[in-house]
């Protein structure tokens, strides 16, 4: 409904609108390439490339500050990570039985459902009496130059009418960042412990970060474990 009334508009909302159209587009595209793909490199290139193009989708809606996180930390952080984890993992993922996708796509099936359900209750594309732009909104917008003495108000929002919300949300990211490079062991000590319990290696020595663990065990447990 949204879009039929932005399409409404004077003609300038025209060429906005076939851009998002083109970036939803693009980003079903993408969606289906990682669902159908089975190279994890290709996976993960994939993802940054879904997440540049919602940052680019964002930008054309002006929510810049979505656009700046989701490029940031799409694209650079989470890629950078996944890209760590393929070091433990095998390049090419199992293929998945068919029985076991029917849940999944159940789920994502009623999800759908219930979002497209919803978007008849959106507001028109750039109105004005739409909840965001009105409420407190509107108070952020009339004291923001007299508050914070600086002309965008967005950067005033994040950064002073809510900046311990803002503080919080950096360090539950950090957080979680800095809790995932620990426990790929990217401190440059990966693969460099050896499980020995009750005297038995367990230690999976064709993994890729086995080459560089330091085998430790003995002439009789290297004769045991080869047979």
């Amino acid at each position: 409904m949204s879009l039929f009334a932005a399409a409404a508009e004077p003609a300038f909302v025209v060429p906005t609108l076939l851009l998002d159209i083109s970036f939803l587009a693009l980003l079903v595209v993408v969606a289906f390439a990682i669902v159908r793909m089975r190279s994890l490199f290709g996976i993960v290139m994939l993802q940054g490339v879904y997440s540049l193009v919602s940052a680019a989708w964002f930008v054309s809606l002006d929510a810049v500050d979505v656009a700046f996180t989701e490029a940031a930390v799409g694209a650079g952080v989470s890629t950078v990570l996944m890209l760590s984890a393929m070091l433990l993992a095998d390049r090419k993922s199992t293929p998945v039985p068919m029985s076991r996708q029917f849940g999944a796509l159940a789920v994502v099936v009623l999800a759908g459902a219930a979002m497209l359900y919803a978007v008849g209750d959106m507001s028109a594309y750039g109105d004005v009496n739409s909840p965001a732009n009105a409420y407190v909104g509107m108070d952020y917008i009339a004291k923001t130059a007299e508050d914070i003495k600086i002309p965008n108000v967005v950067t005033a929002v994040l950064a002073s009418y809510r900046g311990y919300d803002t503080f919080g949300e950096t360090v539950v990211i950090f957080s979680a960042g800095l809790g995932v490079l620990l426990l790929l062991g990217l401190n440059g000590n990966s693969g460099r412990w050896v499980a020995r319990p009750n005297g038995q290696v367990i230690n999976d020595r064709s993994a890729p970060s086995a080459g560089l663990a330091q085998d430790l065990r003995s002439d009789e447990q290297r004769a045991e474990a080869e047979t």
